[in-house]
């Protein structure tokens, strides 16, 4: 006994140093918060306050000194993600990822993201340059402080940083922009729809937007004709879509079209994000000031996409959360005024079909003139490969041609508003020193890409909306669908004035927000995007912000947590007058009758709508999609992500045949036979189904099958994709409430069982212009993206539990609060 004693007693203390050893090693990557350092490229002192949660409060005497310290900061906690987003931006994963993610930088690279973003470098304004400059000097200070223990994933991967450059911030910038832009994406599915199913049909798959969508742009006394298409479904769409078939059936054969583009099968998957937004004045809060909410609905990574920092210096004082590779605040708050921002889904991307000259490839038609196609030879350098690969991007006075990204051979052509010489950057620093509306909405006429949607407060008590973007105006059409290239026809004239962009001041009821949704009504008069989101979560912003005269901070608190679905209500509707024909069936029956529509992690009736919602959407459209059927459902691979944009628009087309009055839509006919069935044969098909999957995957206990146990939130880092390493980098995962349609964002690829949450809130910010110091915010992460740190992962449980920190603002609250102290000297 004794013996075996021993030997425990010897392995627990093997263990235990083992455990001691790696603790020791993981710290050496940690970086010093406390005490005094000297850095050369510095005009004068700095001093860093770090708060409990690590945010940094950086006290500068210039701004140049200002961003050299942001800079300093953002390598000292998040180096790894800089170097992994700088490289996805320039098409370099493969460079330290090897095979996995050559998709991926074959994208970016036929794209031109890495191009843009070198040619936009010399075209900047001074200051911007001046600035990303000084941020690039105090990112390098910090690289070349520390050589071989700037984080843990160098050492595992080999590989040592490069000096950063100021154009490395504009890759990411650039990047951001790819994932926030789906028209491209749009387009091409409607193609593909119109050459399996003709133009007409695949219009009809299009819902109508739902006519309950709050609207904040308009003058219903100013007289129109036609109006543009904003939304979904019109008639321009199907005239659109009559063009590109015509054009395509009697050129290229129908089954060259785009395919899906091939998954890239890689660590690195990314989703396009969402966001709500929405300010109250102060006439409508308790402190008489303004309150402002924003929560940014983006895919889930560990580290968190955000970084919060509070800077002061020269010009700016402001705080909230940036990106870390770039310098500034994009979401937050200075002296005077607050912002948040969601995504526009602006229509700034067109496919232009080509048309190349069969007897010279080299040369595309324009106006009856044949002009030379530019070629560029992009060089990918491949760990693990003694060749790099060599791709050949051919582009037009439009664009890059991207049909080989799909997989077809008709020559297509993407014109993109990123692909410009902007200044974003530019945009970002302007509206942070802002003092009143009229600067902030100046400041955003060079917010070019992605197009996003900005809600303001000041001081003052004055509360503003404005929609920012470079929106072109076409000559013809609306970019619905690939338009010929050729003619000249379709060309871009010009973008939008900031006159002309949608924009609210000062609104009688009190209040503004946006969720993604179609924010003008038709008396609007210029075209915006068909590619937005359903209006549900926008509907449901609105009935709680007019539920009570009066709002508080905490109100937006619970409201950034809502998970009632008025999607989940409109459907239950249709399933409840089903005629059970067993036991299992009414017992659903009844939990749905009795179920409150909310999302939540621990309801059984959220598990039995969300599943029998999947399986009619397939019954309704898989025998008549084909191959396109999970496209449009909501599956589409990609390099960048597996969510498609479709999803929204093919649930609500399904809610309006299921409220149809007259006839059988053709979806609920036969394909083969066109036998019409009633909507109550496909929602008791689909219930049978989903009895079935759920018993198989979770068990026979029905009152167990909790949403939770099928949406849980993994946080995934990409070297935690190599086992065991998953152990040390991944938290989750977690059962979480919500779904794409709530308040409370959890959207995942649509397809049984669901798949790990793709995108949440991953930010929730609440300005209180009453008092700076009562600001709150929250990312579902941590500041550090040091294993090591007490700071990777600690706001993950506060974020689960729908608690929020404090982020002050005033000099003697960021001394209250203050845990460490570092002064930076020349």
């Amino acid at each position: 006994m004794k013996k075996i004693l021993l030997v425990l007693l010897t392995l627990f203390a093997m263990a235990a140093a083992a455990m001691a050893g790696l603790r020791a090693f993981l710290r050496r990557f940690l970086p010093q918060t406390e005490g005094n350092l000297r850095l050369p490229g510095l005009h004068g002192p700095v001093e860093v306050l770090r708060d409990r949660w690590g945010t940094p409060h950086i006290y500068a005497e210039d701004e140049d000194d200002l961003f050299f310290a942001q800079g300093y900061v953002h390598a000292q906690d998040r180096l790894w993600q800089m170097e992994l987003q700088r490289r996805m931006g320039a098409g370099r994963l493969s460079e330290v990822l090897g095979e996995a993610t050559l998709p991926v930088d074959r994208f970016t690279r036929t794209l031109g993201l890495n191009r843009a973003a070198e040619e936009e470098l010399a075209s900047l304004p001074a200051e911007t340059r001046r600035t990303l400059e000084a941020y690039a000097a105090g990112v390098n200070a910090y690289i070349r402080q520390r050589p071989g223990r700037w984080s843990l994933e160098f050492t595992l991967l080999r590989f040592q940083p490069q000096p950063w450059r100021p154009v490395d911030s504009l890759y990411w910038a650039k990047f951001m922009a790819l994932l926030l832009s789906g028209n491209w994406a749009s387009e091409t599915l409607r193609t593909r729809l119109a050459l399996k199913l003709g133009a007409e049909l695949a219009a009809d798959l299009e819902p109508v937007y739902p006519a309950d969508n709050p609207t904040l742009v308009g003058d219903a006394s100013r007289p129109t004709g036609a109006p543009p298409p904003n939304g979904w479904r019109s008639p321009a769409l199907l005239e659109a879509l009559k063009l590109v078939e015509g054009l395509l059936r009697s050129g290229p054969p129908p089954q060259a079209m785009p395919a899906a583009p091939a998954a890239a099968g890689s660590v690195i998957r990314l989703n396009p994000g969402a966001s709500n937004q929405w300010v109250v004045s102060g006439a409508r809060t308790a402190t008489g000031k303004p309150l402002l909410a924003n929560d940014t609905h983006m895919a889930v990574a560990m580290p968190a996409i955000w970084y919060q920092v509070h800077l002061e210096g020269g010009r700016y004082h402001v705080a909230g959360v940036s990106l870390p590779g770039a310098p500034g605040v994009l979401v937050g708050h200075n002296q005077r005024c607050a912002w948040g921002l969601t995504t526009a889904w602006q229509d700034a991307q067109d496919l232009f079909i080509e048309r190349i000259n069969p007897a010279n490839p080299a040369q595309y038609q324009f106006q009856g003139q044949w002009r030379p196609i530019q070629t560029v030879q992009e060089v990918i350098a491949v760990k693990g490969r003694a060749k790099p690969e060599v791709v050949e991007v051919r582009l037009t006075h439009h664009g890059p041609l991207v049909n080989e990204l799909m997989g077809e051979s008709a020559p297509l052509a993407l014109r993109w508003v990123a692909l410009d010489q902007t200044d974003m950057l530019g945009a970002v620093l302007g509206y942070g020193r802002a003092g009143n509306w009229q600067e902030f909405r100046a400041a955003l006429a060079s917010w070019a890409a992605p197009a996003h949607n900005f809600v303001y407060a000041d001081v003052d008590g004055h509360i503003a909306y404005f929609q920012a973007g470079w929106m072109p105006v076409r000559a013809k059409g609306y970019g619905l669908a690939p338009a010929p290239g050729w003619s000249g026809e379709y060309e871009w004239q010009r973008f939008l004035t900031l006159d002309e962009l949608p924009q609210a001041l000062d609104p009688e009821s009190g209040w503004l927000g946006a969720a993604n949704n179609l924010v003008v009504d038709a008396s609007y008069p210029h075209f915006l995007s068909a590619d937005l989101e359903n209006p549900s979560r926008a509907t449901r912003l609105v009935e709680l912000l007019t539920a009570r005269d009066t709002v508080s901070a905490a109100d937006f608190a619970a409201m950034q947590r809502d998970t009632f679905s008025a999607q989940a209500q409109r459907f239950v509707r249709h399933l409840l007058p089903i005629q059970p024909t067993n036991t299992r069936e009414a017992r659903v029956l009844e939990i749905l009758r009795d179920w409150n529509c909310h999302i939540d992690a621990d309801s059984v009736a959220a598990t039995l709508y969300e599943t029998i919602r999947l399986c009619a959407l397939h019954e309704a459209f898989d025998r008549h999609l084909g191959e396109l059927a999970d496209a449009y459902v909501g599956v589409e691979p990609s390099p960048l992500g597996d969510i498609s944009v479709f999803h929204d628009r093919s649930f609500v087309r399904l809610l309006e045949m299921l409220e149809e009055k007259k006839g059988s839509s053709v979806w609920l006919r036969d394909p083969e036979t066109g036998i019409p069935q009633h909507k109550s044969e496909l929602l008791h098909r689909a219930l049978r189904i989903a009895l079935r999957q759920l018993k198989a995957h979770l068990g026979p206990d029905m009152d167990t099958w909790t949403w939770g146990r099928l949406n849980q939130i993994h946080f995934a880092h990409p070297v935690g994709s190599v086992k065991p390493l998953h152990l040390l980098f991944n938290r989750g995962p977690y059962p979480m409430g919500g779904d794409r349609d709530t308040l409370l964002r959890a959207s995942a690829k649509p397809a049984f069982p669901f798949p790990p949450v793709a995108v949440v809130d991953a930010l929730r910010f609440i300005a209180d212009l009453s008092d700076w110091d009562r600001c709150q915010i929250i990312v579902p992460g941590g500041q550090s993206g040091h294993v090591a740190s007490p700071h990777y992962a600690d706001q993950i449980p506060l974020w689960r539990a729908g608690l929020m920190l404090t982020l002050p603002f005033s000099r003697p609250a960021v001394e209250r609060m203050a845990r460490e102290r570092l002064v930076l000297s020349p």
